[in-house]
């Protein structure tokens, strides 16, 4: 007796049919991926149905939805870097990306008690703070704050970070002499997600760091990136300079 197959579901027709598309090469990566209502006309189906295969895609990390521009085919994800200290414009030029950067803040302001203590400062001291946004052929690829201790990079709010960044400019002022790393998972800030142009369901992985540099904290900064864009890789080498 022969083995019947079961019919697929309308949703995972869709959902293999622009597989089969990516896999072919017919779809590259960011390419436009046809809309829901595109998909629900050419099934004959419910946008619901089309709705529910490009949310499967987005989960499984094919395409990328960005809110209010459209559906495209994901790029493959890159490694970014997690113990080596390397700039943001490198490592999106690594993976073939172009880089540019928006600067939103960069000021001379009064340390408050947190920042203080991550800085072995005294609350009230003087500490520069800055907060960029990083891109990647347009599309915001990380959220980067960063407080700085004055004391090891008296230069720092001078410096064109559109055409620099922060990475680049404190590696060869202020020396890392060590680095202290944090990871996780998180639902991204209500005040980055227009930045990233993410829907707030988006998981994000923020990394923390403090650097250590002339025997003092250097800077304690704080990046933000979409989970689906972004992913972090680590490697040491025994005696490797950062």
């Amino acid at each position: 007796m022969g083995t019947s197959t079961r019919p697929l579901a309308l949703y995972e027709q869709i959902k293999q049919h622009l597989i089969r598309e990516m896999d072919a090469g017919h779809l590259k990566p960011d390419d436009r991926v046809p809309s829901e209502a595109q998909l629900s006309e050419a099934f004959a189906t419910s946008r619901m149905t089309a709705n529910r295969a490009l949310k499967e895609l987005t989960e499984e990390g094919r395409i990328v939805r960005i809110q209010g521009v459209g559906t495209f085919v994901a790029r493959p994800k890159p490694d970014a870097a997690l113990l080596e200290i390397k700039s943001i414009a490198r490592e999106i030029a690594d993976w073939g990306g172009v880089h540019s950067c928006e600067v939103l803040l960069l000021v001379e302001e009064c340390a408050d008690m947190d920042i203080a203590a991550r800085l072995g400062l005294v609350p009230g001291d003087k500490v520069f703070h800055s907060i960029l946004l990083h891109r990647d052929r347009g599309v915001g690829v990380q959220y980067s704050e960063r407080h700085i201790n004055p004391a090891v990079a008296p230069a720092y709010l001078a410096q064109d970070y559109t055409r620099t960044t922060p990475s680049d400019y404190l590696l060869e002022t202020a020396p890392v002499q060590a680095a202290e790393h944090g990871i996780e998972a998180v639902r991204c800030p209500a005040h980055v997600l227009k930045y990233l142009q993410i829907d707030a369901a988006e998981p994000c992985l923020r990394l923390t760091r403090r650097t250590w540099s002339f025997d003092r904290v250097a800077t304690y900064s704080t990046m933000i990136s979409p989970g689906f864009r972004y992913k972090l890789k680590g490697t040491f080498n025994r005696g490797q300079s950062e």
